[in-house]
C-alpha cells in the first residue's frame, strides 16, 4: 500500500501528478486526509480523500509521499499520524518520498542523514545531515525526494520506477507522452 498525504495547503500538482501515475502503473494508492476526508490545496483545489488519518494501516505500508505547498508542508509536519508513519518507514526500510518543501519534515527529524536529497529552493537548511543536490529528482536508499511542481511528472515517474521497476515507468512515461 502507498499512502500519499493530504494536508490543508497542500501543492496540488505534486500530489495529485503522483497519485495518477501511480494508480495508471497499477499501484495501490490510498490518499490520507489530515483533519478529515475534504481538504483544499494551496491554489483553492478541493479534494475528498480515501482514508482520514486514522484509518491507515502501517503494517501493509510500501511507501509514503509527502506533496509540498504551504500551509500543507507544515501541516503535515504538525501530524502526529504523518510524523509516525514517517518514522515507521525509516525503522523498516520502507520508502519514504517527498516534494517541494516537504523534504524539510525528513530534515527536522534527522531522517537524510547519509542521504542525498533535494528540494525547493530555499529549505536547503532543512535538509539536516544530507548530501544537497541540484537535480530534479533524487534517489538515495529509500528516500526520494524531488525539488518542486514542475518535476512532479519525473518525481511520479520515478515512483512508478521505485515500485515496479524502469521498464515499466518507461510505459507510464509513452503513455502520457513524457518528452
Amino acid at each position: 500500500m502507498v499512502y500519499l498525504f493530504l494536508a490543508q495547503g497542500f501543492e496540488e500538482v505534486e500530489a495529485i501528478t503522483p497519485l495518477d501515475l501511480l494508480r495508471r502503473a497499477g499501484a495501490e494508492v490510498k490518499t490520507v486526509g489530515i483533519g478529515g476526508r475534504r481538504v483544499t490545496g494551496s491554489h483553492g483545489v478541493e479534494v475528498t480523500a480515501d482514508l482520514e488519518e486514522g484509518q491507515i494501516d502501517l503494517q501493509s505500508v510500501e511507501m509514503v509521499i509527502l506533496p509540498g505547498g504551504m500551509p500543507g508542508t507544515k501541516n503535515l509536519e504538525d501530524s502526529p499520524i504523518v510524523r509516525a508513519s514517517i518514522g515507521y518507514c525509516a525503522q523498516n526500510g520502507k520508502k519514504i518520498a517527498a516534494i517541494c518543501a516537504a523534504p524539510s519534515i525528513l530534515g527536522h527529524m534527522d531522517l537524510l542523514s547519509g542521504h542525498a536529497a533535494v528540494c525547493f529552493p530555499g529549505y536547503e537548511k532543512d535538509l539536516t545531515g544530507a548530501e544537497v543536490k541540484s537535480d530534479p529528482v533524487c534517489v538515495s536508499g529509500n528516500v526520494i525526494t524531488a525539488r518542486g511542481a514542475g518535476v512532479a511528472l519525473p518525481f511520479g515517474l520515478k515512483l512508478v520506477e521505485e515500485l515496479f521497476g524502469a521498464q515499466k515507468s518507461e510505459e507510464i512515461r509513452e503513455k502520457v507522452q513524457c518528452v
